[in-house]
């Protein structure tokens, strides 16, 4: 590395705060890509402890959260695609898939030599392991709590989403205790004012 060299990295990972999610939705409650990751980061690491502390798991925690920070970072550049056109059929879902890759591997490479291995342990992360799975189960609840803070302002341009992303809510409840746990135990206050919280 030349002294004084600049990289991007940071300056790219600085701008997920401009990217806005729900593009083809009315919102009341603006949400942009930095703070969908924290979100998931808080829901994945709160996951992987019940799953721990709770149900005799051995996930690593931090990873779980690291991987939420970076899950959808490809999104700096290609903005977010949203989900009827990114799913809409096998063709588009591989293509898109191709296109965040592509992004990622740039992305890394916008970083010195010698920190690229360990970032690219979370753009280009082992989607086989059980702390990836557990991020993407937090990051269907992060969905579902914005459909639920949305329908509680009266926006019923999230009522199909709710609906949807409730079914498979439920679906993952039977595969993962830890989510079921977590609703069961958090997800009705989401709902509360915060006078009723304190």
């Amino acid at each position: 590395m030349t002294e004084g060299q600049q990289y991007t990295f940071f300056a790219l990972m600085n701008r997920m705060k401009h990217i806005a999610r729900w593009s083809l939705m009315r919102t009341n409650i603006r949400e942009d890509l930095m703070q969908h990751s924290a979100s998931v980061a808080i829901f994945g690491q709160a996951l992987a402890i019940i799953r721990n502390e709770i149900f005799g798991g051995n996930v690593d925690v931090d990873k779980v959260a690291s991987l939420a920070l970076y899950h959808d970072t490809a999104e700096v550049l290609s903005g977010d695609m949203p989900t009827p056109v990114k799913y809409y059929n096998e063709a588009m879902k591989s293509a898109y898939a191709e296109i965040e890759d592509v992004i990622n591997v740039k992305l890394v490479g916008s970083l010195p030599e010698e920190l690229r291995l360990p970032y690219a342990n979370y753009l280009q992360p082992n989607v086989d392991t059980e702390e990836y799975k557990l991020m993407k189960v937090a990051d269907k609840l992060s969905a579902y709590v914005k459909c639920l803070e949305e329908k509680q302002v009266g926006n019923h341009d999230f009522d199909k989403a709710f609906a949807t992303i409730g079914q498979t809510i439920d679906k993952l409840k039977e595969e993962y205790p830890e989510l079921k746990y977590f609703v069961d135990h958090f997800l009705a206050d989401f709902a509360e004012p915060i006078d009723t919280l304190l």
